[in-house]
């Protein structure tokens, strides 16, 4: 009944995390943005303390429930593993291993040297929840989107048009095959081993792994009524059940239940854990493995922390010359993120504000120093004033929670004139689309030459009202080099 449950709730864990990479009208965001906000590592670096202490709490209650019902990766690799089992082989193919700490306290190190120095942009691609982001909104949103696509045109033939249609393109090629990556060492690693990845590499792991060692609630084995047939080890995905002592390692244990399960004897049950002292415990000894590591986990927690609440000023405005290809010297970031810096040290690259915005205005960068970070770009579209969807869908705080009104007084850049693209010059015709689509009124036409007002109109920019939108440079009908493109400011101002 236990195992029913945590199964049940795991499902629902993964299949709404799953329509949140998914979903691109808001919908599901609205009711189950939640589930984010309360995954390990996006709450730790939004500062998000109640989510922390209920994870926290969650673990020195019940042991490690959030790597096997809330963690989305867990669950998958708990999928991959189930259908493997499936097969009489592959039903009782696990065995008791020793535990790797070398590897799993190297990795949290390095983890936590990463945070000091600043490379959250690494840290991401071992986080549970950024890599299973990044492998569905690869892999499974086109083929969502192509359904939908599907649906809307047959819709369309019948006269409805509830559902609409909407672009499926690789947002990113860097995204791409680091997902796949990814997809294949995780598939490898579940198939053959269960959960080698959580118990050795996953940081997220290691840390309440600390902690459920001293966890109230777990799977115990009752010495007595243990007919010693060896099962429980065969099934143990995380290899953590040492048949020859009869103890569960905890560190490792994710409460799958699978071990009560295929008890025969009926030994072991999830209770509250005995408190008789151990031979260690009597005699005064101390773990000083433990204590270490308990400290860097908390080195860890507190680097991130304070990480994340640093913003950093700087940067500044250029004068840009003219250039015949949109290169931006900055890159432009969402409104609400603040600053370059500021996304750089919170953003887990997740990619949940890139599968949620509706103009396909965000990608992943392909720079090293902001890899797989969302960046916008207007060759799609342009970042519309009256939406606000990636700052209300991320779950980290990269990008602040803003409203419409904040949104239209947010300048992430500022616009550019290239004035030998303009086709006014080029093909001698009147343009003006720039101006007329201008939501801030920055752009205005005046004539090419100040003592001819018959002269050709050409674009003329406010950089204080422009707020670096792209719609100029999105609606620009020069091709294939727009006329008009926005360069991105290091850090956002208020107009």
């Amino acid at each position: 009944m236990v195992k029913r449950i945590r199964v049940i709730l795991a499902i629902l864990a993964i299949l709404s995390l799953t329509l949140l990479f998914l979903d691109f009208t808001g919908t599901a965001h609205f009711w189950l943005g939640w589930m984010a906000k309360i995954q390990f590592l996006p709450a730790l670096l939004a500062l998000n303390v109640v989510s922390l202490l209920f994870l926290l709490l969650l673990t020195l209650l019940f042991g490690r429930v959030y790597c096997s019902i809330i963690c989305p990766l867990g669950i998958f690799q708990d999928i991959v593993s189930w259908i493997h089992g499936l097969s009489k082989r592959g039903r009782f193919r696990f065995s008791f291993t020793p535990a790797k700490s070398w590897l799993r306290y190297t990795m949290l190190g390095v983890t936590l040297l990463l945070f000091v120095l600043g490379l959250q942009t690494w840290v991401g691609i071992i986080d549970p929840y950024a890599a299973y982001g990044r492998m569905v909104a690869t892999f499974v949103s086109p083929l969502y989107r192509w359904a939908n696509n599907f649906l809307a045109d047959w819709a369309e033939k019948m006269d409805s048009y509830a559902i609409y249609s909407v672009d499926v393109w690789i947002k990113g090629g860097a995204t791409f095959v680091i997902a796949l990556l990814t997809l294949v060492v995780l598939a490898i690693l579940s198939w053959k081993s269960g959960r080698a990845y959580c118990n050795t590499i996953c940081p997220v792991g290691t840390i309440l792994g600390l902690l459920s060692k001293h966890s109230l609630f777990v799977p115990v084995i009752d010495k007595e009524k243990c007919i010693g047939c060896g099962l429980c080890p065969r099934r143990c995905k995380s290899s953590c059940i040492n048949p020859a002592e009869r103890k569960i390692d905890y560190s490792r244990c994710v409460v799958c239940m699978d071990c009560m399960e295929v008890c025969k004897g009926k030994a072991i049950s999830y209770r509250r854990r005995p408190t008789k002292a151990t031979s260690s415990e009597k005699s005064g000894e101390v773990d000083m493995g433990r204590r270490s590591m308990l400290t860097a986990s908390a080195l860890f927690i507190a680097s991130s922390s304070v990480k994340a609440a640093k913003k950093h000023v700087d940067g500044g405005l250029a004068y840009i010359e003219d250039k015949q290809i949109p290169n931006r010297q900055t890159p432009i970031v969402p409104p609400g993120a603040l600053s370059i810096n500021n996304l750089a040290l919170r953003c887990t690259a997740c990619q949940l504000c890139i599968s949620a915005c509706p103009s396909q205005v965000l990608r992943p960068s392909s720079d090293l120093s902001r890899l797989m970070k969302p960046e916008s770009s207007y060759e799609r579209g342009y970042c519309r004033p009256e939406c606000t969807r990636c700052s209300s869908v991320c779950p980290t705080g990269a990008i602040q929670p803003i409203t419409k009104e904040e949104k239209s007084s947010i300048q992430v850049g500022h616009a550019v004139f290239i004035k030998n693209n303009c086709i006014a010059f080029t093909k001698g015709v009147l343009c003006g689309n720039c101006a007329r689509h201008c939501p801030t009124g920055a752009i205005t036409m005046v004539p090419s030459d100040p003592k001819d007002e018959s002269s050709i109109k050409i674009p003329a920019i406010d950089e204080e009202r422009c707020i670096g939108c792209g719609a100029c440079e999105n609606l620009c009908p020069a091709r294939p080099f727009s006329a008009i493109y926005v360069e991105g400011h290091q850090v956002h101002k208020i107009i």
